[in-house]
């Protein structure tokens, strides 16, 4: 790949980072060196996450979520997670059409991407499309993932900031942010608020937000963010009987109604993670996340090759038939991929 091509997308040459971004998509082997050579200017983008049950208007949320910034100032690119069309792979729900207004806007840069049947309401290709956008330069990028429960902690790996959406009259609306989504939000929103009900989810996420407090509950929220001490939340519940709580709002996307409110809390917490430390602690804990994550991967590819998955299937023939034990074939299986 020439040196133009990486000069144009550090430059927001649109058509060229929408190249590269299929290239990501198609795990095409030349994107590599593009990335390698884009990796040393990227880490200046802040990572909005944006989950929540399907029905509660993340797509129109996040539409306003832009307005909002590009009325600040802020150049954003929006990486839109659908869940893939099983005849073509490609994505199927169409964000992109509901924020069809920021077409002709060049600071605005958006993208649907396919899950391709990857579990956590994240395509794999999202890092690594979110690296090139990075690089590009745009200041904030928001990634919206698939509605798909409490399955959606993977987010928590590529943000920075999560917004948590719920939305009243989806029946048990406690049900939508419980344990395994509760304690991934940096931020919760309520959403549709004029509709009946809202105020009592409002009450009942500052409820389980309490009381995650005061058990100790592993959350990504913590006590001091003005000294820049960074705590537990448990370790100060005891002492302090107000203990700092992330922000729950209420929205209404379809108006804009609360939106306002809701940016300057995004940048209220991504400047609180920059004076604290905190933003390189995860940062550092995403990558280590994603570097388990690809080696995984690659060994699973690993197993692909013919002598391998023959292998595969021998052993698990021998486990079958009591010859030899389960482990004795993982270790086995392990060294003959190139493991230890």
């Amino acid at each position: 790949m020439d040196d133009l091509f990486v000069d144009k997308i550090r430059n927001t040459d649109i058509r060229s980072i929408a190249r590269l971004i299929s290239m990501v998509e198609n795990e095409s082997p030349g994107r590599i060196e593009v990335l390698k050579d884009l990796s040393a200017i990227a880490g200046k983008a802040h990572f909005v996450g944006i989950t929540g049950p399907p029905g509660s208007g993340k797509s129109t949320l996040t539409d306003k979520i832009v307005i909002e910034l590009r009325s600040l100032g802020k150049t954003i690119a929006v990486l839109a997670v659908d869940p893939s069309s099983p005849f073509s792979g490609g994505a199927i729900l169409g964000d992109r059409i509901r924020m069809q207004r920021h077409a002709t806007d060049d600071k605005v840069f958006i993208r649907s991407l396919a899950t391709r049947g990857y579990l956590g309401g994240l395509s794999q290709a999202v890092r690594e499309s979110a690296r090139v956008l990075d690089a590009a330069g745009f200041d904030m990028i928001i990634v919206e993932t698939v509605g798909v429960g409490q399955s959606e902690v993977d987010i928590v790996r590529c943000a920075d900031t999560i917004i948590l959406v719920s939305v009243p009259g989806l029946g048990d609306d406690i049900q939508t942010i419980k344990a395994g989504v509760m304690e991934i939000g940096d931020i919760f929103v309520v959403n549709k608020a004029d509709r009946d009900g809202a105020e009592r989810v409002v009450k009942e996420i500052r409820a389980m937000l309490e009381i995650a407090a005061v058990n100790g509950a592993e959350t990504r929220f913590s006590s001091d963010f003005n000294t820049g001490a960074f705590h537990h939340i448990a370790s100060v519940a005891s002492s302090h009987s107000n203990p700092e709580l992330p922000p729950v709002l209420k929205t209404i996307s379809e108006t804009g109604e609360g939106v306002k409110e809701l940016v300057q809390e995004i940048l209220k917490h991504a400047q609180k993670l920059q004076t604290s430390g905190l933003f390189n602690q995860r940062r550092k804990e995403n990558i280590e996340w994603e570097l388990k994550d690809a080696l995984s991967r690659y060994m699973l590819k690993g197993l692909e090759r013919n002598e391998a998955s023959e292998l595969l299937s021998d052993l698990a023939m021998s486990i079958n038939d009591k010859k030899i034990d389960f482990y004795e074939a993982l270790d086995r299986l392990v060294k003959a991929i190139g493991g230890k």
